[in-house]
């Protein structure tokens, strides 16, 4: 009994520490963006969408071989997700009479537990396999509005092209819609890699609450120093250059006058 105890201690308190550290990154992205890594990537992407629209018969490839090779990226993680779900599906229905001699688990070696951490790092891969999805869906979706030319107003308005509702005459992509639609995509995916990092705790309960707990706090320590950075010189810099170009068009108008 004082084995199982662990169990309903360590784990739910290291749960809740992997929880509690990614709502605070959360409000991190949200609030003070440019101090993580998601929230710098998500701000230059949208710079990078309004490049490539600004001239897409020089840009358009490159756009869509890079938004390809994301995609490649989501499909082979989708993959893998969906590979080791059925893998964990096997391992659920075999092997249970063995279980319950493992000496090396300290925690609960019952039929019912092992079932419980094995379901459990089967849903963590399912949802992995849905985010990589989603993220593949709006990859798609960014890779034939990426295209689509900035001007595409001043097009319709001069050359008057024939739309299916007249109504909509005046409704075009925008670089922000797009943009949003490419950060979509990258969240998702971050969303679906997370669930990954999340499989390993679990992965690590089969042997015992103990090493799961510890695995807990490890990933958290690991993770604070992939996702927040202290680098935030380009922020300066691009305020530099703003000031420099108010500075330049000041003195043209003085030398205008």
């Amino acid at each position: 009994m004082e084995e199982k105890v662990l169990d309903y201690v360590l784990v739910p308190f290291g749960l809740a520490g992997m929880m509690a550290y990614h709502v605070w990154l959360v409000l991190q992205i949200v609030k003070r963006p440019t101090t993580t890594v998601i929230g710098i990537n998500a701000i230059n992407r949208r710079f990078w969408v309004r490049a490539m629209m600004e001239d897409v018969s020089k840009n358009g490839v490159l756009a869509v071989q890079t938004l390809r090779n994301n995609i490649m990226a989501s499909t082979l993680l989708a993959s893998t997700a969906i590979m080791l779900s059925s893998l964990i599906a096997v391992l659920m229905t075999s092997g249970g009479g063995e279980r319950s001699s493992m000496w090396f688990v300290y925690g609960d070696k019952s039929e019912m537990g092992f079932s419980i951490k094995f379901f459990s790092i089967l849903v963590c891969f399912l949802v992995a396999f849905l985010l990589n999805v989603q993220s593949i869906r709006y990859y798609s979706h960014a890779s034939i509005l990426i295209n689509v030319p900035a001007s595409y107003k001043k097009m319709m308005i001069s050359d008057h092209p024939p739309t299916l509702h007249d109504h909509n005459n005046h409704h075009c992509v925008t670089a922000e819609y797009v943009g949003r639609t490419v950060n979509m995509g990258s969240y998702f995916w971050s969303l679906g890699l997370r669930a990954f990092y999340f499989s390993f705790p679990l992965f690590l309960w089969i042997f015992g609450p103990i090493p799961m707990f510890l695995s807990c706090f490890l990933l958290i320590f690991l993770l604070y120093f992939l996702d927040v950075t202290s680098d935030s010189g380009w922020v300066g810099t691009t305020q530099d250059d703003h000031q420099h170009q108010s500075h330049l068009i000041s003195i043209r108008d003085e030398d205008t006058n």
